[in-house]
C-alpha cells in the first residue's frame, strides 16, 4: 500500500472505521474551533450587530456551495470504488476529472456570490442595521471561492483514498493561521467584519495548497499532473449520477434553512446573533455525525468495489450505532453547559437567553439527526444517493417549510422555529429505520444493482 492511501477492505472492521473516522473527527473539531473563534472574536471585539451580519450570511453560503460540494462527495464515492477495485488507470482519470470540476465550480461560485450578494441578502429579509456588514462579509468570502472549493475537492480525494490524517494536519495549521489572522485583522488593524471572511479564505487557501502539493507527489497512484486536467465525460457522468442527488438534496435543504433564517431575521438582530451563536455550538454536535458518515461512505464504497459485501454490511451496522451514541453524548453535554458556552460569543442577556433556549430544545434530539446522516452515508457509499435525497427532501425541506408556514401564523414565537428541527429529524429517522429494516441493501450487499458495476 502506497503512502497517502489506506485499504479499508482488510483488517478489523471496527478498527478500520474508527481509525479512519477519528482524524476526520479531529479535522472537523479544528475547523469548528476556528469557525467558533471567528464568531467569538467578531462578537466580542465588534459587537452583536457584526456577529449578526456573519450569522445572516452563513445559510446563504451553504446554499450556494451545497450543490458543488454534493457533487464532490459523489466524486469521492467513484474514486473509492475504483481504488477498492485496484483499477488505477480509471482512478487517475477520476481524480483529474474531479479537480477539473473543482476549478470550474470555484469560478462559477465566485461570479454568483460577488454579483448577487446584495440581492440574495435582501430576499432573506436581512435586517437593515446589519445589511452593509453582511454584504461585505459575503462578497469577501466568495472572492475566495476557488480556494474553498479546491480545499473541499482535495480533501475529498484524500478521504476517498483512505487518507484522513493529512487533511487533519493541514487543517490544524490553517486553523492556527485563521485565528492569528482574525486577531491581527480585527483586533490589531481594526479592519472590520469583512476581514474575518478574508482570514477564512487565506487559511483555506493554505490547506488547499498543501493538499495540492501532496497530490502532486511523483510515483503515486494518485499523482496529479496539470497536463492531464480535463473533464472525462464518462467519469463526469458517473460522478454526477452519484453526487447530484446529494447536491440537490443539500441545495434544497439549504433553501429551507434560508427560509428559516428569514423568519429568524424578522425577530431582529438579537435573534440573528443568538441563532448564529447556536449554529457554531451545534457544529460541535455534528462532529461525530459528519466524521462517521464520511467514514461509512468511504468504507462501504471501497468494500463494494472489492466485492466484500458482508464486510460492508458489518461496517454499516457498527458505524450507525457509534454515530448515534457519540452524537447524543455531545448533545447532552452541550445542554448542561449551554449558558457558559453561549456567553463566550456575546454577553448580551437577550442573545444568551435565545441561544440557550435553542440549545435546550434541539440538542437532546441529536441521536435522530445522527441516525439519519449515518444511514445516508451508507446509502451513498452503496451508490444509492437517491434514497437519502428523497427522504431528506420530503422531511427536511417540504414538511419543514409547510410546518413553519402554518405554525408561525398560529403562534409567532421563535421557539416554533427551533422545534421544527427535531420534529423533521424524527420523521426522516423513522423513514430511514423502515428502509434499513425492510430494504434488501442492508442484508443483500451481495446482490448489488447492475448500475453499480465498475467499468473496467
Amino acid at each position: 500500500m502506497q503512502t497517502g492511501t489506506r485499504n479499508m477492505t482488510v483488517g478489523s472492521v471496527r478498527r478500520v472505521i474508527v481509525s479512519f473516522a477519528m482524524p476526520i473527527f479531529l479535522s472537523q473539531l479544528f475547523q469548528q474551533l476556528y469557525n467558533t473563534a471567528d464568531s467569538v472574536i467578531v462578537g466580542n471585539l465588534l459587537g452583536k450587530q457584526a456577529l449578526a451580519a456573519v450569522s445572516s450570511s452563513a445559510s446563504l453560503i451553504q446554499l450556494l456551495t451545497a450543490l458543488m460540494i454534493g457533487i464532490a462527495l459523489g466524486a469521492g464515492v467513484v474514486i473509492s470504488r475504483y481504488f477498492g477495485a485496484e483499477d488505477h488507470e480509471t482512478l487517475s482519470r477520476a481524480i483529474h476529472t474531479t479537480v477539473s470540476f473543482g476549478l470550474i465550480a470555484g469560478a462559477a461560485l465566485t461570479l454568483i456570490g460577488v454579483l448577487l450578494s446584495p440581492t440574495l441578502l435582501r430576499w432573506m429579509g436581512t435586517a437593515p442595521d446589519v445589511m452593509d456588514n453582511s454584504v461585505v462579509y459575503f462578497r469577501n468570502y466568495f472572492l475566495g471561492s476557488m480556494a474553498v472549493m479546491l480545499y473541499n475537492v482535495f480533501t475529498g480525494i484524500m478521504n476517498a483514498l483512505g487518507d484522513s490524517r493529512r487533511p487533519l494536519y493541514y487543517l490544524m495549521l490553517s486553523s492556527a493561521l485563521n485565528v492569528a489572522l482574525d486577531l491581527l485583522f480585527i483586533g490589531a488593524f481594526h479592519l472590520g467584519v469583512g476581514s474575518a471572511a478574508v482570514a477564512t479564505v487565506i487559511s483555506q487557501a493554505m490547506s488547499a495548497l498543501l493538499s495540492f502539493l501532496h497530490l502532486r507527489k511523483p510515483g503515486t497512484i494518485f499523482q496529479l499532473r496539470l497536463r492531464r486536467l480535463r473533464v472525462h465525460l464518462d467519469l463526469m457522468k458517473e460522478i454526477v449520477r452519484m453526487g447530484l442527488p446529494t447536491g440537490v438534496q443539500n441545495s434544497v435543504i439549504s433553501i429551507a434553512n434560508v427560509l428559516v433564517q428569514s423568519y429568524i431575521n424578522s425577530f431582529g438582530s438579537d435573534a440573528m446573533a443568538a441563532c448564529g451563536t447556536y449554529a457554531k455550538l451545534q457544529g460541535f454536535g455534528f462532529l461525530p455525525i459528519t466524521s462517521f458518515a464520511l467514514a461509512l461512505t468511504t468504507f462501504v464504497s471501497q468494500n463494494l468495489g472489492a466485492k466484500q459485501y458482508d464486510r460492508a454490511r458489518q461496517g454499516a451496522r457498527f458505524g450507525i450505532l457509534s454515530t448515534v451514541i457519540m452524537a447524543e453524548i455531545i448533545g447532552v453535554l452541550m445542554v448542561i453547559f449551554a449558558v457558559p458556552m453561549a456567553r463566550l460569543f456575546n454577553s448580551d442577556p437577550e442573545v444568551v437567553r435565545i441561544a440557550v433556549s435553542q440549545t435546550r430544545i434541539e440538542n437532546l434530539f441529536f441521536c435522530l439527526l445522527a441516525f439519519s446522516h449515518a444511514v445516508a452515508g451508507v446509502c451513498r457509499g452503496a451508490g444509492r444517493a437517491t434514497v437519502p435525497m428523497l427522504v431528506m427532501l420530503s422531511s427536511w425541506c417540504v414538511f419543514r417549510i409547510i410546518f413553519i408556514s402554518i405554525a408561525m401564523r398560529i403562534l409567532r414565537d421563535i421557539r416554533v422555529l427551533f422545534w421544527c428541527y427535531p420534529l423533521t429529524w424524527a420523521i426522516s429517522s423513522a423513514i430511514f429505520l423502515i428502509y434499513y429494516l425492510k430494504s434488501d441493501w442492508v442484508h443483500g450487499f451481495e446482490r448489488p444493482r447492475a448500475h453499480f458495476a465498475l467499468h473496467h
